[in-house]
């Protein structure tokens, strides 16, 4: 085992690098606890309880554990959503929105790329560190790919509209619980219909899952169209593997290439 020492400057940098891109946000005591030495001290044997002594029957009955709420209810967000006339009064809203625990631990809203009058809109997950600190979808190495891949079927940033099925950053760029996509859907939802877009693309397994209404993953839902009814807007959409999976593995670059050229081929028709 390496000797304890205390780490330089440079080691301690990348601990903390290390801490938050995992989701590391607070420490859970002022002092550092050596779980060795308390786990090498012996152990004290319980002392054995006493026996209760009977409860009378005249005795007040114990209160019902209060339930609490982490976040507010859905029904919420799809009261704000449907009020904003305007993607502008739409990220207003979704700025002052205070519900959902994902935006406490996050450094800002990021609401959305592109052109708001195109005709594609691609919805991925969730925003990553860049993203969160850029406040822009799509902008670390995933992204890059998303503009090269883009660009193989003749578009960029100017020719469609990015957003993200939740708008904060999940802490280590984690999947988005059941209860923080509830919440967040009805942002997206709304996002579509302002948009109203000829042609969506879900990137990635959440997106498909949530906008296809499907248990089936991506892998098995890529490359297929869709047509979606989403609030008051009809619109077609195509399944696609996200960029960061084409990261994680290449060989499946060949089947999203598949998926880019027949959104060309919608787009031509």
């Amino acid at each position: 085992m390496s000797e304890n020492r205390p780490l330089n400057d440079a080691e301690a940098r990348a601990a903390l690098d290390w801490y938050r891109a995992v989701g590391v946000d607070f420490a859970v005591g002022d002092e550092p606890v050596d779980r060795f030495a308390a786990s090498a001290a012996p152990s004290r044997a319980r002392p054995i309880p006493a026996p209760e002594a009977p409860v009378a029957a005249t005795a007040t009955p114990a209160a019902a554990p209060i339930a609490i709420s982490l976040t507010s209810d859905p029904t919420e967000t799809t009261a704000l959503a449907a009020a904003a006339q305007t993607l502008d009064e739409l990220r207003d809203v979704m700025n002052a929105y205070e519900g959902c625990l994902l935006k406490k631990r996050a450094t800002q809203l990021v609401f959305a790329d592109g052109n708001p009058e195109a005709e594609i809109m691609l919805v991925g997950e969730g925003p990553g560190e860049q993203e969160d600190l850029q406040g822009k979808p799509f902008v670390g190495r995933a992204g890059q790919l998303l503009d090269r891949m883009l660009s193989a079927i003749g578009l960029d940033r100017s020719k469609v509209y990015i957003a993200n099925m939740v708008p904060w950053r999940p802490p280590g760029n984690r999947d988005p619980s059941p209860e923080e996509m509830a919440l967040c859907t009805p942002f997206l939802l709304r996002q579509v219909e302002l948009v109203a877009p000829k042609f969506l693309v879900t990137l990635g397994n959440v997106p498909t899952k949530s906008l296809f209404q499907t248990q089936n993953g991506i892998t098995r839902m890529r490359g297929q169209w869709r047509d979606l009814k989403i609030n008051s807007h009809q619109t077609r959409a195509l399944a696609t593997l996200h960029p960061a999976y084409l990261l994680r593995t290449p060989a499946s670059k060949a089947l999203a290439w598949r998926d880019m050229l027949s959104l060309k081929q919608a787009i031509g028709e």
